[in-house]
């Protein structure tokens, strides 16, 4: 790979999520910085969902990773996949090409976890990517167009129904957005069809929604969620699904085209690191300065890193923004540190709270002490979602969305742009 050569020592960093541009701003001036990612742009994640249900355009989630970096001397960008780590000849192998390095760091975040059945990572539609989501919104249209069509029956009830797997965040704030569509959109689209008959099922195999939260804030949301008229099964878990039924650890089955998933994720580990230090969950272990166990210069942060001899979080760090951020800031401190010849510190992870929006001037907020639900804490979920988001542009678009959705209760330009398929064989477009 061609990258031209400094007197500077070069760091790696693949991806470019919340931690891998937050690790380049501190390594700014002071390293040659290399960063890799399959994408050419950063994706703000917390609002897929809003993209998947034509809330906002997914043009104002993505910021390209070139122009957050504009004018920063000894940076490169290259747009590739990484394929195998050398360790011992400190070369990384990519799609591009090979490339040399004095530290790497790996921040290549999460992937959808179907606990081992690939049935249904087949059959189900996912949320992680831009591409997911657009894919999820041109099926659910879809679904409608075809619901038009399609004579009473298992089919057409089908075809109506959504079914999503995981009350987590993600879970939830699909559960709320498909609501507000069922409630107050949909029926202008499509005045033929009885929305009544509509049904949105949330399934999680935990005792209560938004599990990783205070109980409190766990019991709001659920009843939030059943005002908004979502069928909250707890203790459940989906165990198969033909593309049709889905089929639970109870028993009970439903009758949904689509199925999605948002119930677990899992590390991505890059080849060459050493299978002794990948949990169950694909997360990489480390010490308490994100160095990867046995290695000299290969450091995880974010999702993908599990940071063992913690007392406070035996079981990993949350894998959140502020997690991945927090570690690169540690990572980048860390190396300038040592570059001083000064004793390098241990990570020490600071909660700053946790938040979901389950619709319209609902939702649960966690921050410190406080803990709040209803208007205030949507105000407060709105402010820190769009402080959040990356460039001045997509702030502002973001908050034209949604001011003009407060008003008139509409949703974005629904269409149908990329047709979307699903079958047994897997997604196509």
């Amino acid at each position: 790979m061609d990258i031209p050569k400094s007197a500077k020592k070069r760091v790696v960093i693949v991806g470019g999520g919340f931690g891998g541009i937050e690790l380049v701003r501190q390594l700014k001036g002071r390293f040659q910085v290399v960063l890799i990612d399959k994408n050419n742009f950063h994706t703000f994640q917390p609002l897929l969902y809003q993209v998947a249900t034509a809330g906002i355009e997914a043009d104002s989630i993505v910021f390209p990773l070139r122009k957050i970096f504009k004018g920063y001397k000894d940076f490169y960008f290259r747009m590739a996949e990484a394929i195998r780590i050398d360790q011992d000849a400190k070369v990384l192998t990519t799609s591009i090409g090979t490339m040399s390095y004095d530290y790497l760091v790996i921040a290549t975040g999460t992937d959808t976890s179907f606990f081992g059945n690939e049935k249904l990572r087949e059959l189900t539609l996912q949320m992680k990517t831009v591409r997911e989501a657009l894919d999820l919104r041109s099926y659910i249209l879809q679904n409608f167009e075809k619901a038009l069509t399609t004579e009473e029956g298992v089919e057409r009830e089908a075809l109506l129904d959504y079914v999503i797997a995981g009350a987590g965040p993600t879970g939830v704030e699909l559960a709320g957005a498909l609501s507000e569509l069922k409630r107050h959109v949909l029926p202008n689209d499509y005045p033929e069809i009885d929305f009544s008959r509509m049904q949105i099922y949330l399934l999680d195999g935990s005792q209560r929604v938004l599990a990783a939260m205070h109980e409190k804030s766990s019991e709001k949301a659920l009843g939030y969620l059943k005002q908004m008229g979502v069928d909250v099964w707890l203790n459940t878990r989906v165990t198969d699904y033909d593309g049709l039924t889905v089929t639970t650890n109870t028993g009970k089955q439903l009758h949904t085209r689509t199925l999605v998933w948002a119930a677990g994720v899992k590390g991505v580990p890059v080849a060459g690191i050493d299978a002794a230090v990948i949990n169950a969950a694909s997360r990489i272990l480390t010490d308490r300065k994100c160095k990867v166990k046995g290695s000299e210069n290969l450091y995880v942060i974010g999702d993908a890193a599990y940071i063992e001899n913690d007392p406070d979080y035996a079981k990993g760090h949350p894998q959140v923004a502020q997690g991945a951020i927090q570690q690169a800031t540690l990572v980048g401190k860390n190396f300038i540190r040592e570059q001083k010849g000064e004793p390098l510190k241990d990570f020490s992870y600071y909660d700053k709270g946790s938040m979901a929006t389950i619709g319209r001037n609902r939702a649960v907020v966690e921050i410190s002490w406080i803990k709040t639900q209803g208007f205030f804490a949507w105000l407060m979920w709105m402010f820190v979602h769009l402080m959040s988001l990356v460039g001045f542009r997509n702030r502002l678009v973001v908050l034209f969305n949604w001011t003009i959705s407060y008003i008139n209760y509409d949703r974005g330009m629904r269409l149908i742009i990329r047709p979307f398929r699903k079958n047994t064989n897997g997604n196509s477009k």
